[in-house]
């Protein structure tokens, strides 16, 4: 398989990176690495009706807010990071996003975020062990540098080469930009990132 030449950053605790999430899949060309990054910022002032109305535009089902909302997703981003390390970033991003928006149920509780990873096969023992170790937090602040290095401040985000498309309705824009770079073969170069948000 081919190296993914796009980057998806998302963050459990945002419900428009739930949105994303729910169809970059199908929205993208060719596949992207789907990278945690602990970027949703301040939830508490989201419109929960404009969110809502943005999932049934998208044909999703509907939203069911978690109690309390704001969560701490540090340990499900945690989880995430410790996913990604094995191959099974995306599989346990959808469970645990569908957990959180589409179950109603808050990822700062563990159950929540252990059912979203045996949905995944992945081991509840293995999960928690791999969550605690020192290289799993290094490892996700390392990736929410990177982030902010390359022009990402907030999620969803698709960074393409150089280029970073943020929110959750620039994803034809960030597919057409993966198109297009693989119509001419263009590859990532040297310089600081273009940001293109709504």
């Amino acid at each position: 398989m081919s190296r993914p030449t796009a980057a998806f950053y998302f963050d459990l605790a945002s419900p428009l990176a739930y949105l994303a999430a729910e169809r970059v899949l199908q929205a993208l060309p060719s596949p992207a690495e789907w990278r945690p990054a602990l970027l949703a910022g301040d939830q508490s002032g989201v419109s929960r009706a404009e969110i809502g109305r943005r999932a049934r535009e998208l044909g999703l089902q509907p939203l069911r807010w978690p109690e309390p909302f704001p969560f701490d997703s540090s340990l499900a981003m945690r989880v995430a990071t410790y996913a990604a390390s094995i191959g099974r970033a995306v599989p346990f991003a959808q469970a645990a996003f569908r957990q959180a928006f589409a179950g109603g149920h808050p990822l700062q509780d563990p159950d929540f975020v252990l059912i979203a990873a045996a949905a995944c096969e992945m081991h509840p023992t293995a999960v928690l062990r791999g969550a605690e170790m020192r290289s799993t937090a290094e490892r996700l602040a390392a990736t929410t540098a990177a982030a902010l290095h390359a022009g990402v401040t907030e999620v969803p985000a698709v960074l393409v080469s150089e280029e970073v498309f943020m929110g959750e309705d620039m994803l034809e824009r960030a597919a057409a930009r993966m198109a297009a770079g693989a119509r001419t073969g263009n590859s990532a170069h040297a310089g600081a990132a273009r940001v293109s948000e709504r």
